[in-house]
């Protein structure tokens, strides 16, 4: 399997920080990452991660703006 091959598996994960990447589903997850229950082709899946995160920022930015 590879990260450019067709028929690979992938899943939409989110770290802590809320910032999100693809995984292929057959790996299993690198720590600090959770499965957010998507999963699909690479397209697919990085489809969904352009609509939702809208805000690139860390989630620790955020928070720190929103204090400030």
């Amino acid at each position: 399997m590879s990260f450019d091959n067709d028929d690979t598996l992938f899943q939409v994960v989110i770290n802590p920080e809320e910032q999100y990447s693809i995984w292929p589903d057959y790996k299993a997850l690198p720590d600090g990452w959770k499965a957010v229950g998507v999963k699909g082709n690479k397209q697919t899946c990085l489809s969904h991660i352009e609509e939702v995160w809208t805000d690139m920022r860390p989630l620790s930015l955020r928070q720190h703006l929103a204090g400030a």
